[in-house]
């Protein structure tokens, strides 16, 4: 998985593997968790956004099934 260190108040990296739709984010309190079945649109989309706590609170949290790792 493709793994991108952002600058967040909140979350430490993000990573997508394109093959299996899987988008992987890492807090900096060392949780992490996986979305799927997310376009890789909406993940260009959120690296692009300057704030990515708010772009996954607003379009990823509820809108798609995750889990804890």
């Amino acid at each position: 998985m493709d793994r991108q260190y952002v600058a967040s108040s909140n979350i430490a990296s993000i990573g997508y593997d394109e093959p299996s739709q899987t988008l992987e984010v890492e807090f900096l309190n060392g949780t992490v968790y996986q979305y799927y079945n997310v376009p890789l649109n909406m993940y260009e989309s959120m690296m692009k956004e300057g704030s990515k706590g708010r772009f996954l609170n607003t379009y990823i949290k509820n809108a798609y099934p995750f889990s804890r790792v």
